[in-house]
């Protein structure tokens, strides 16, 4: 499996990972694949943290890291972690967030969040946001708001997320 950044020809076979994987999913309305697509088109697109897992030429997973606002800090989210159904509980999604850390950390980000499972990404090092005094712009069960401190040296955020507009918050 090779973890990289997509590229723009790509964008159709990403939409249709991301739509397949969520097709099944607890918590969701079915529309993710057109949010990665708004999202490629948002001035908080950061085209390097884009990032696709391919096997024998088939991509079978997606992450996306954008740009967000937590008080007057720039940081990222994370959304959306898509892998084929076929393919996850491999390993997949971890090589995808792993990478995506490692090149967040590079860039020189301090924290990313994320809205999900409670169960999967604490292995991760997320932790409920609160914990460093980040809110989301929402109502959502502590638990399932995350944010992981992506290096030692990281400065205290506080505030509330204000994600890009394409996420309709």
């Amino acid at each position: 499996m090779i973890i990289r950044e997509d590229n723009d020809q790509e964008i159709e076979e990403i939409k249709n990972v991301v739509k397949k994987a969520f097709e099944n999913a607890e918590h969701s309305d079915g529309s993710e694949h057109l949010l990665v697509e708004a999202l490629r088109s948002s001035e908080n697109f950061i085209k390097k943290l884009s990032l696709v897992a391919v096997e024998d030429n088939i991509i079978i997973g997606y992450i996306l890291f954008t740009k967000i606002k937590i008080g007057k800090d720039e940081e990222l989210a994370l959304a959306p972690l898509a892998v084929l159904p076929e393919f996850q509980r491999k390993g997949v999604g971890k090589a995808l967030i792993k990478e995506g850390h490692k090149i967040a950390k590079e860039f020189g980000y301090h924290f990313s969040v994320v809205l999900g499972s409670e169960n999967y990404y604490p292995k991760f090092g997320y932790s409920a946001a609160s914990k460093w005094d980040i809110k989301a712009p929402f109502e959502v069960d502590d638990k399932n708001y995350m944010a992981k401190k992506l290096c030692n040296g990281a400065y205290k955020v506080c505030g509330t997320v204000e994600y890009a507009k394409e996420f309709g918050f």
